[in-house]
């Protein structure tokens, strides 16, 4: 490769690593831990893309269950399981077993 063409590469290798990656690459895993009956926290700044891992350390089987129907995450005893956010909104969400468990998804384009 001639020394011009090696210049275009690395100034293209700079930009996609100076934040012109597409924003799939830049999607990240938040957790919520179910225990004592309750949705731990839920993650502020959540992106459409990102991953919610849901773990249930609670001595009862849950769900995270969405009140649009979007989702629906069976978890047993010491189980988890994931959601890739497809969305942008307010997502509510409870659990099918026990309603009066539940929370908001919030999640920004």
């Amino acid at each position: 490769m001639k020394r011009g063409g090696m210049a275009v590469l690395a100034v293209g290798i700079m930009a996609l690593a100076g934040g012109l990656l597409p924003a799939a690459a830049m999607a990240r895993t938040y957790t919520i831990v179910i225990d004592k009956m309750t949705f731990g926290p839920v993650p502020a700044r959540l992106r459409v893309g990102d991953t919610i891992l849901w773990v249930n350390r609670d001595l009862f089987r849950h769900t995270a269950t969405a009140k649009d129907h979007s989702f629906d995450i069976d978890l047993k005893p010491n189980k988890s399981g994931k959601l890739v956010l497809k969305r942008a909104g307010a997502i509510a969400f409870s659990c099918r077993f026990h309603p009066g468990m539940n929370g908001v998804l919030t999640v920004a384009k």
